[in-house]
C-alpha cells in the first residue's frame, strides 16, 4: 500500500481489527521508508443495485452520498461518527438484502429517514424538511406532531 506521507510502496501491518459486524477490517500500518504510521480499511466489494431516480435516471448506489446526507442532518447534534457509519452499513445491508438490480430512490430515502428517527429526532426533522419538500410550516408542524405521537411516516 502506498504511504500517504512519502509515497513508498512497502509497509508492515502493526495491528488489525475487525468491526463489530465483521464487514470491515481496520489495519494500522507503518511505512518501511519514513516509519510514519497510517490506517487503512478493507471492505468486501459487493455489487450494489442501481438507484432509480424520480426523473428516470439510474445511478450507482453510493454509500458516501448517504453518509454525507446523514452528516448534514446530524450537524452539531450528539451523534458519533460510529453511529453514522453503523446507520449507513444497515441501510446498505437492507438494500443488498432486497436482491434486486435496481431500487427506487424513494426506498433509500425512507431507509435514511428511518435510521435518523432512531438516531436523533432533530436530525430526522431536518432531513424530513428537505426530503419531503414541505410546502409550509403547517406540514412541518404536522410531521413533528406525528413524530411525538409515534406515527412518523418513516
Amino acid at each position: 500500500m502506498k504511504c500517504p506521507f512519502c509515497g513508498h510502496l512497502e509497509d508492515k501491518v502493526i495491528d488489525s481489527r475487525t468491526s463489530k459486524d465483521g464487514d470491515l477490517i481496520r489495519r494500522r500500518r507503518e511505512c518501511l521508508e519514513c516509519e510514519r504510521r497510517f490506517t487503512s480499511y478493507e471492505r468486501i466489494e459487493e455489487v450494489m443495485p442501481l438507484v432509480a431516480k424520480k426523473d428516470g435516471r439510474r445511478e450507482p448506489f453510493e454509500r458516501q452520498k448517504i453518509l454525507h446526507g446523514l452528516k448534514m442532518a446530524c450537524g452539531k447534534r450528539p451523534v458519533s461518527a460510529e453511529q453514522l457509519e453503523d446507520a449507513v452499513n444497515a441501510i446498505e445491508r437492507k438494500v443488498l438484502a432486497l436482491g434486486v438490480k435496481e431500487t427506487p430512490s424513494s426506498l433509500v430515502g425512507e431507509e435514511v429517514m428511518s435510521a435518523l428517527k432512531d438516531l436523533d429526532m432533530v436530525a430526522y426533522v431536518r432531513f424530513a424538511s428537505v426530503y419531503r419538500h414541505f410546502k409550509d410550516i403547517g406540514e412541518l408542524m404536522q410531521e413533528v406532531k406525528n413524530l411525538f405521537e409515534g406515527k412518523g411516516k418513516a
